[in-house]
């Protein structure tokens, strides 16, 4: 296997004027830096609508694109937008952080105004993207209609009729939300249209895309409002058992998703479709798709619902091979990446050398004992490196928190890490020049930014996702130290 390496970096994360990183212009100057950089692969989050709390784990469908990354600029060339439409809005104060609250409001109207100017000069390409998408736009498009009908309340909480999605109702909310509808499929084709000429210009520059998936899709999703058979849930449609984690070093009381659970049983009946077809759609977006939660489909968490906490849970046996053979069956062998961190029994790390995939090896994670398979000598070739994941601290931020620990007495000892070096650098020499084939750190982590720079902690609703890079921090000089380690260990 070919060695390289890439960079860690959500879409939301860019440096933008608007608020939040979009698939525009500076999507394509951070190509140009990972090529400059001698990166053969950017690795991003989910690409999903997000919902409340904002995380890109937790989103209105498996298979929408979020509205908060369409560029303004892009619209505007197009002769949908007018520079005065957009450009003197308050779209957030920072430009280090995403203010929510304040996006979600403003952007809307931005788009609003693009869609109107739309619908004056319609083009035959809506119509297609429409029919070569509607086995998920349609339903998405009329939840999404429907959510903003009744205030963004969860469809559980929406009128009894079509909660149930009782035909009566279905045909006349499709019939008075016919607008509102509309606009929700111009937003996903502007959305899959900007995306696509992202990619197409980021594999020009040898630079491929790692796209992440979740397990799981939310409850206040048009997945399950749409197709509640596919989930545990109980006659009044609402779920039996939610997803989760046992308590860890992440959490002593666990990790409560709350993602209802799929019906393996009944999903099984169907050979998998739903998940054959999302992983086919992943690989329409992505070069490489990484599936969070790997270990779910051997075994996974199943909490009661309405639980406070993910400690009364229990372990459930997934569909494991039998998943994984029927997706293989119908898509043949794919590039993705096993999430196989979390609590591993035999059963799960069998499971993962049954599927083929290569799994990960953190190196924040490697110094609580003595001779962890997370320390780079013990890393296979087959598996993809990271100094840290979305989930952990950034680097600097581990080093000051865990202080003068064992932990980090034994990752100045065993690396080495010097002042002179860099104690970043020495730590993200770490997995360069491990033997994995692929090697991969988060730009905070380049960047040596602290717990301020955070981008989640696991568990925790309010303050994630909301770390930006400033145009500033993403230097040439920067790219250049990086081809040189790059290089260094033979990742070029």
């Amino acid at each position: 296997m070919e060695r390289s390496s890439g960079i860690l970096m959500h879409i939301a994360s860019l440096p933008s004027k608007f608020g939040i990183g979009s698939i525009g212009k500076d999507a394509y100057r951070f190509v140009d830096f990972l090529k400059t950089a001698g990166q053969k692969y950017w690795q991003i989050l989910p690409l999903g609508h997000t919902s409340y709390g904002d995380s890109p784990y937790q989103c209105f469908s498996a298979f929408a694109g979020n509205p908060h990354f369409i560029d303004f600029n892009l619209l505007k060339e197009e002769g949908l937008l007018k520079e005065e439409d957009y450009n003197n809005i308050n779209f957030g104060k920072e430009d280090d952080k995403i203010d929510y609250s304040i996006i979600f409001l403003e952007r809307q109207k931005v788009f609003k105004i693009a869609f109107d100017n739309f619908e004056k000069v319609r083009c035959n390409e809506f119509e297609i993207f429409k029919e070569e998408n509607k086995f998920w736009l349609e339903e998405y498009s009329l939840y999404m209609a429907i959510k903003e009908h009744f205030n963004l309340k969860s469809w559980q909480e929406w009128d009894e009729d079509i909660r149930i999605r009782k035909y009566s109702s279905m045909k006349k909310y499709k019939y008075i939300l016919k607008y509102e509808i509309e606009y929700w499929n111009f937003i996903q084709y502007k959305f899959f249209q900007q995306w696509e000429e992202l990619k197409v210009y980021a594999n020009k520059n040898n630079v491929s895309i790692i796209g992440d998936i979740p397990i799981y899709v939310a409850e206040d999703s048009s997945d399950i409002w749409a197709n509640p058979k596919m989930f545990k849930m109980d006659k009044n449609m609402k779920p039996k058992v939610v997803s989760g984690c046992p308590p860890d070093s992440f959490s002593i009381t666990g990790q409560l998703w709350g993602n209802p659970i799929y019906d393996w049983d009944a999903m099984e009946k169907d050979n998998y479709s739903w998940w054959v077809l999302r992983i086919k759609e992943s690989f329409k977006l992505y070069d490489v798709v990484r599936i969070d939660h790997f270990r779910g489909f051997e075994a996974y968490w199943e909490v009661p619902y309405g639980d406070k906490t993910a400690e009364d849970g229990k372990w459930v046996k997934g569909p494991a091979m039998k998943l994984i053979n029927a997706i293989k069956k119908e898509l043949g062998d794919l590039n993705i990446i096993a999430e196989d961190l979390g609590f591993l029994t035999k059963e799960v790390l069998k499971f993962k050398e049954e599927s083929g995939y290569p799994g990960m090896k953190v190196l924040q994670f490697a110094f609580g004992e003595e001779d962890s398979d997370y320390l780079p000598h013990n890393y296979p070739v087959k598996c993809v490196a990271y100094t840290g994941t979305h989930d952990n601290d950034t680097f600097k931020g581990w080093m000051e928190k865990t202080g003068q620990s064992n932990e980090v007495k034994n990752a100045k000892k065993y690396l080495p890490l010097t002042n002179e070096e860099g104690y970043n650098i020495g730590f993200i020499r770490g997995v360069w020049s491990s033997v994995s084939y692929l090697a991969i750190a988060p730009m905070q982590d380049f960047l040596n930014l602290g717990n301020e720079a955070r981008i989640n902690l696991p568990s925790t609703l309010g303050g994630n996702w909301k770390w930006r890079a400033t145009e500033e921090e993403l230097s040439t000089e920067l790219a250049k130290n990086i081809y040189k380690i790059t290089k260094r260990y033979g990742r070029i």
